[in-house]
């Protein structure tokens, strides 16, 4: 029980931080353009980590060096496959809050507490039977968010929807490598290789400057230390101590969060649309992870 409580600590307090940096993410490409946003996010992360699992090793009674430790086949490929997913999906999520509003970002990124349990079919993890209504009411929070007084989806929210999908392959490759591997290194490594790949990247779609990063330095930091070495950090442990369909709905309170920062510090305001599309997106996560127990067939 006592785990239990901690991991769940951990999540929530990744939650915070994750829905608080979305106003840092927004006031950050003042300066900057989005793909250069996360590749200095994504280098802060790694670099800001680096010492603190210097010191993590000093209790471990293993022969092995500090760089040794990184050179595990299993973790090499966890951080790997981890990033391939979340380099689409921060850099998707940050090209799309240039045109929408941080708090209806966080709620379509939300997204993936949905879209975990039906990608979980293909690889044989049965869903709750109140995936269909979740479902359901997902797409019509959706049409309520994105849809009302619009002939068509804003490219914003179709990035976003990509964006979710991404969090939810993300989600599930963590769950496969988080239990079997040290969780601080998987993260270093799954930003490391993320800002490699955003950095390339950032050269071919942008023209960073030196004024730029510097007048977007702090909210850089925030996301990048916080965010990306101290929150991430804290989903990888607390998912490998804790229930997954337990873990997903903490991770969804980060849209509320969001919400909650965007009025206070942007002064962002919802139409009653999108305040009912919140609302019904919101239930539809908790939906999506409701145990239901399966019928037995007769024999």
């Amino acid at each position: 029980m006592k785990q239990q409580f901690r991991s769940a600590l951990l999540l929530f307090l990744a939650t915070l931080i994750w829905g608080s940096a979305f106003i840092a993410q927004t006031v950050g490409m003042d300066g900057v353009g989005p793909i250069t946003f996360q590749a200095i996010r994504c280098t802060m992360g790694a670099m800001g980590l680096l010492p603190v699992i210097y010191f993590a090793d000093r209790d471990k009674k293993d022969k092995k060096t500090f760089l040794s430790r990184f050179l595990d086949k299993k973790l090499l490929i966890g951080g790997l496959f981890c990033a391939i997913p979340l380099f689409f999906a921060v850099n998707l999520q940050q090209v799309a809050l240039v045109t929408t509003d941080a708090g209806k970002s966080a709620f379509l990124t939300a997204m993936y507490i949905v879209f975990v349990p039906i990608f979980g079919t293909f690889i044989r993890r049965k869903p709750s039977l109140m995936m269909i209504p979740a479902v359901v009411l997902a797409v019509l929070g959706l049409y309520f968010l994105s849809c009302v007084g619009q002939t068509s989806f804003k490219i914003g929210d179709i990035l976003l929807l990509l964006c979710a999908a991404a969090f939810a392959v993300q989600i599930l490759v963590v769950n496969h490598f988080a239990p079997n591997v040290d969780c601080l290194r998987l993260n270093c490594l799954q930003a490391f290789f993320c800002a490699i790949a955003s950095t390339v990247t950032m050269f071919f779609a942008e023209s960073p400057t030196l004024d730029g990063i510097q007048a977007a330095w702090w909210p850089m930091c925030y996301a990048g230390f916080l965010s990306m070495g101290l929150a991430y950090s804290l989903q990888i442990i607390g998912q490998k101590g804790l229930d997954p369909t337990v873990a997903s709905l903490i991770m969804s309170l980060e849209s509320v969060v969001a919400v909650i920062c965007g009025a206070l510090f942007l002064q962002e305001t919802m139409t009653i649309y999108e305040s009912i599309g919140c609302i019904l997106m919101l239930v539809a996560i908790v939906l999506s992870q409701i145990p239901t127990k399966q019928k037995k067939g007769c024999s």
